[in-house]
This record gives structure tokens, C-alpha cells and sequence, in this order.
């Protein structure tokens, strides 16, 4: 089973065309959809669950028609969006299994069964008799990801999910997250280039609406290997830099800028070879650099 997303386009009535012409084939396992805030990243998760329309192009999970089988799709779906709201004065046993009654699990026996399997699964078993209003960011989140696994969907999808988790709750988070790709589709939209790397064995970039790259991560790394240069330089010689080179990212160190340059070739002794990361891909697809390790089809 796999995902397959074939030119989908989206223009809101602001003018704002927020997808362009999106290609994409998802196999079941952890994807990763790679891009800054604004690019079209909530928008396409929120069009895959079915929570708004594209204005041309098809979806396909499997046999279901996403956009014409909008429930068929909700049946077999797991959604965390960025931002979503609990009842602070409600426990975590508690509205749990109100969801899954929602979700159709209409046997008390099988429910409070798949209430008590999730909340040990999200290490939530110890604390589900504490209000929500007293979880941590971490702690909400892995609640949101036991109410996106009722009904073991084939479809998961987990919009920023580590955006504002300390490091302890981050690396709980991504270890729950890695489980979840054996048996289902699992999309994580993040513009943090480090919970790709760390999880998705395949991944796509977007910006502008745009796929500008889709590929396996290593791969992708090693469609850049030297290609990437680094050069330090003090502040003030920034721009000439730029001008003479194409950086794709900078950084500061003690008061000096450490500058990374896209270069086929050696752009001058004072650079030196960099052993690329997915960071360096990330940085050279948003400048126009490198190469999809997979044919993309990008709009005009």
C-alpha cells in the first residue's frame, strides 16, 4: 500500500496559491515532508485528511479515492495536527475513550482494551488519572498520537510534532514515533531538518507550494558529496561571499561566520571540503542546487 499524490493544486481565496502542482508516492513507512513555515507543508497534511479540498489533482491511499471517499478514508485515518486543543480538566483515560467511541468502538470490553494498549504504548498508563491541563508539551503530544492511533489507521499524519519539546520529551517523542512506520503510511511535516534525518527513510522537501527535491536521505546526501565547501570569514565579508559564491547556509562561531558554498568543483584554497549532512541537502534544494535522486515533477 502506498500513498500516491499525482499534480495537486491549491489556491485560497486570497490569492494565495499555498500548492503547486504536488507529486508525490508515499510508501508505508516514516516519510518525511521537509520545509520552512509558510510552505505548503499544513496545507497539504490538512488536505490528505480530508479537512479541506484540492482545486485540481488526485489522492489515492491504497483503493480509496481520498478526495471522492472522504469517509472511507477518515475510517482508516490518524491525525496530530500542529495545534490541537484537550479539555484541561479531563483525565487522560477518560477522553480517550470518549474518542474512541467516537472513532466506532462501540464494545466497552474492546475499547477500554485499546484505551489502556495506547496509553502504555505512549508511556501515559502511570499518569492517565491527571488532568490534561497539568500534561507537559511532550506529554500532550504523545496523547495526541494515542488518539491519532485509534482504529489502527493505515494513514498517520504528524504536523510539527516536536515544535517546543524540550530535548528529553523530543527524543521520547521521535523513539514513539519510529514504532508506527511497520504497518502504515506515517507523514511527519517538520521544518526540523534533524527529525527527518533521525527517522524517515524517505522524504520529499517543499517550498513555495513546490516539491523542490524528493528522495531517500542518504541518497540525497550522497548526490551532494563534494559539492559542499566551507569557509570561514569574519562578518563584514559576508556579502562579498555571497556575491562571488553560492552560500546555502551560514553560521556563527566566536565572532566569525563559517560559511558552507555549493560548488561542483574547489571554489579557491581558502575553502575546504565538507562531509555533507542532511542539513547541507536541505539548504542547497532551497537554493537551487543539487539533484533529485528521484525524477520530480515541478510546475513552471
Amino acid at each position: 500500500m502506498e500513498l500516491q499524490i499525482r499534480d495537486v493544486s491549491k489556491t485560497y481565496a486570497n490569492g494565495v496559491q499555498a500548492l503547486k502542482h504536488v507529486t508525490l508516492t508515499i510508501p508505508m513507512g516514516m516519510y518525511g515532508l521537509l520545509g520552512p513555515n509558510g510552505a505548503g507543508k499544513s496545507t497539504l497534511m490538512r488536505t490528505l485528511a480530508t479537512l479541506q479540498e484540492p482545486d485540481t489533482g488526485t489522492i489515492r491511499l491504497g483503493e480509496i479515492d481520498v478526495v471522492r471517499q472522504r469517509d472511507e478514508l477518515r475510517r482508516t485515518l490518524g491525525y496530530l495536527p500542529q495545534e490541537f486543543g484537550v479539555y484541561p480538566k479531563v483525565n487522560a483515560e477518560d477522553l480517550l475513550d470518549h474518542f474512541a467511541v467516537l472513532k466506532g468502538i462501540a464494545d466497552r470490553k474492546a475499547r477500554r482494551a485499546a484505551v489502556e494498549g495506547l496509553l502504555r504504548q505512549t508511556n501515559l498508563w502511570e499518569v492517565r488519572k491527571k488532568h490534561l491541563g497539568g500534561y507537559s508539551g511532550g506529554m500532550r503530544q504523545r496523547f495526541g498520537i494515542a488518539v491519532a492511533l485509534l482504529g489502527n489507521p493505515r494513514l498517520i499524519i504528524v504536523d510539527e510534532p516536536t515544535a517546543g519539546l524540550d530535548p528529553a520529551e523530543r527524543v521520547r517523542f521521535l523513539n514513539l514515533l519510529s514504532e508506527l512506520g511497520e504497518n502504515s503510511v506515517v507523514i511527519l511535516s517538520t521544518h526540523i531538518v534533524e527529525d527527518v534525518s533521525e527517522l524517515c527513510s524517505c522524504m520529499a522537501i517543499i517550498d513555495q507550494g513546490r516539491i523542490l527535491l524528493e528522495a531517500e536521505p542518504l541518497r540525497a546526501i550522497a548526490d551532494v558529496e563534494g559539492r559542499i565547501w566551507s569557509r570561514t570569514v569574519p562578518r563584514s565579508e559576508l556579502p562579498a561571499l555571497e556575491r562571488e559564491h553560492a552560500v546555502i547556509s551560514t553560521r556563527l562561531l566566536a565572532g566569525r561566520t563559517i560559511a558552507h558554498v555549493y560548488s561542483d568543483g574547489s571554489p579557491g584554497a581558502e575553502f575546504e571540503a565538507v562531509e555533507p549532512d542532511l542539513k547541507d541537502v536541505y539548504f542547497a534544494a532551497m537554493g537551487g542546487h543539487g539533484r533529485s535522486a528521484r525524477p520530480v515533477e515541478v510546475a513552471a
